[in-house]
C-alpha cells in the first residue's frame, strides 16, 4: 500500500473545494495556485497525505474541507524556498516478504555448506585413515584413538558451553548402551575393512546398508517392505556382487568386515527406534552422538590394550621404521575428520528429512569412491566400475521409493 501525507501551516487558508481532490502517488505540485494568486510567498511547504485524501491540521479550516478530510494530518515540514509543494511518497507495505526470502536464502546457503563439509571431511577421513592403516595395521587401536579424540572434542565443547551439557539419567544410559556397542563395532569393522582392501571397494560393499536395514526392520520392528523397496534391493545386491568378482584388492577378511559393518550400523538404527521411543527420555541427535562417542571410547580402550597392546608409542613406531611425526599427524587428522563428518551428518539430519539425508549419503559415497580411486590410483576394470555404478544406482532408487507410502484401505 502506498500513502501520501500532507500538512498545512495554520496561517494558510484554502478555498472551499467544490469536490474531493484525489492525488496520485506521482502527482507533484510545486506551486499550488489559488484564484487570488500563489500560496506561501515566503515559505515552501512539503505536504504529505494518504493518496486518497488531503487533511488539514488547522481547526479553522476543518469545516470548509469536509470533502477532503479523512485522517488527522501530521506535523509541518518547512523549507527556506518560496513555494508550496504537495508530494506523494511511497510507504512500503511490508518487509515480511523480503525478510522471508532472505531467511530462505540464508538457510539454503547454510545447508549447502553443511553438505560440502560433510563430503570434504569424509574424503579426508578415508584418505588419512587408509594411509595410517597401511603402515600401522592395528585397527582396534586406530579406532580407539579416533574415539579418544572425539571424546576430548566433545568434552571441550561442553566445557566451553558451545554445546549444552546434557543431564542424563541412569535409565537413559542403559538405553544408550546397546547403541554405543553397535556404534563401536560398526566403526571398528569399517576400519578393519579399510586396512584390508581398497577404500573404493569398502564403500561399494557398504552400499548394501539398505539391504540390511530392510531385513532388520522386518525382523525386529515388524515393518514389511513394499514391492518397490524389495525391487530396489536387486540392483544393490547384484552390483556389489559384480564389483566383488572383479575387485583387484579383494580378500575375504576385508569383504566380511565391511558386511559386518553394514549389519552393526543398521542394527544401531533399529535399536534407536526400538529403545529411544519415550519422548521424555529422548535426546537430540547431536547430544546422543556425543554421549555415544564417549561411551564407545570407554568400551573400546581396554579391548584395544588387551588385543593389540600399547603399540602407539614413539618407541614402537621408530622400531617399526615408521615416521613417528607423520603417523601421529595423520592419525590426528583422521580422528578429527572422523568426528567432524559424523557431527555434521547429524546437523544435516536435523534440517532435512531422513529421505533427503539418505540421498545425500548416496551422493557422498559416490564422491568418496571417485576421489579415493583418483588419489590412490586404484586399478578399476570396466566391469568393476559398472558393478559399483549399478549398486549406487540401486541405493538412490531405494532412497526414492522409500518415500512412497502404501495406500490405506
Amino acid at each position: 500500500m502506498q500513502s501520501t501525507a500532507i500538512s498545512f501551516s495554520p496561517s494558510i487558508s484554502l478555498p472551499h473545494p467544490k469536490k474531493p481532490t484525489i492525488l496520485s502517488p506521482s502527482l507533484k505540485l510545486d506551486r499550488f495556485a489559488s484564484p487570488n494568486g500563489v500560496f506561501g510567498s515566503s515559505t515552501k511547504r512539503r505536504l504529505h497525505l494518504p493518496v486518497c485524501c488531503l487533511s488539514s491540521s488547522s481547526s479553522s479550516n476543518s469545516s470548509r474541507l469536509n470533502g477532503w478530510i479523512s485522517a488527522p494530518a501530521p506535523g509541518l515540514e518547512r523549507e527556506s524556498d518560496g513555494g508550496f509543494e504537495v508530494r506523494a511518497t511511497a510507504v512500503p507495505e511490508s518487509e515480511d516478504g523480503a525478510a522471508a526470502a532472505n531467511a530462505k536464502l540464508k538457510d539454503t546457503l547454510v545447508l549447502g555448506s553443511l553438505f560440502g563439509m560433510w563430503y570434504l571431511f569424509n574424503i579426508y577421513f578415508n584418505i588419512y585413515n587408509k594411509q595410517v592403516l597401511k603402515v600401522f595395521p592395528y585397527p582396534v587401536t586406530v579406532t580407539g584413538i579416533q574415539f579418544a579424540v572425539g571424546t576430548v572434542f566433545v568434552t571441550l565443547m561442553w566445557t566451553l558451553n558451545l554445546i549444552k551439557r546434557p543431564k542424563i539419567s541412569g535409565g537413559q544410559l542403559l538405553a544408550i548402551l546397546p547403541l554405543a556397542v553397535v556404534h563401536t563395532l560398526g566403526n571398528l569393522f569399517t576400519n578393519m575393512s579399510l586396512g584390508k582392501v581398497a577404500v573404493s571397494f569398502t564403500h561399494t560393499i557398504k552400499a548394501m546398508e539398505p539391504f540390511f536395514s530392510v531385513i532388520l526392520s522386518a525382523m525386529f520392528l515388524g515393518e514389511i517392505p513394499s514391492l518397490w523397496v524389495v525391487a530396489s534391493l536387486v540392483p544393490i545386491v547384484g552390483g556389489v556382487g559384480l564389483a566383488s568378482l572383479t575387485e583387484a584388492s579383494f580378500n575375504w577378511a576385508g569383504f566380511w568386515s565391511a558386511m559386518a559393518s553394514n549389519l552393526t550400523n543398521q542394527s544401531r538404527n533399529v535399536l534407536s527406534k526400538k529403545f529411544m521411543v519415550k519422548k521424555e527420555e529422548s535426546l537430540d541427535n547431536i547430544t546422543l552422538f556425543s554421549v555415544i562417542t564417549i561411551m564407545s571410547f570407554l568400551l573400546l580402550a581396554p579391548v584395544a590394550i588387551f588385543m593389540e597392546g600399547v603399540k602407539f608409542t614413539p618407541t614402537y613406531l621408530q622400531s617399526a621404521g615408521l615416521n613417528v611425526r607423520q603417523v601421529y599427524i595423520r592419525s590426528l587428522l583422521a580422528a578429527l575428520c572422523f568426528h567432524a563428518y559424523q557431527q555434521v551428518s547429524y546437523m544435516i539430519l536435523q534440517r532435512v528429512s531422513p529421505v533427503t539425508h539418505s540421498v545425500g549419503n548416496c551422493v557422498k559415497r559416490v564422491v568418496v569412491i571417485v576421489t579415493s580411486v583418483l588419489f590412490f590410483r586404484t586399478p578399476v576394470s570396466p566391469i568393476n566400475s559398472m558393478g559399483t555404478g549399478v549398486a549406487l544406482a540401486g541405493v538412490f532408487l531405494y532412497s526414492r521409493v522409500k518415500r512412497i507410502k502404501p495406500k490405506t484401505a
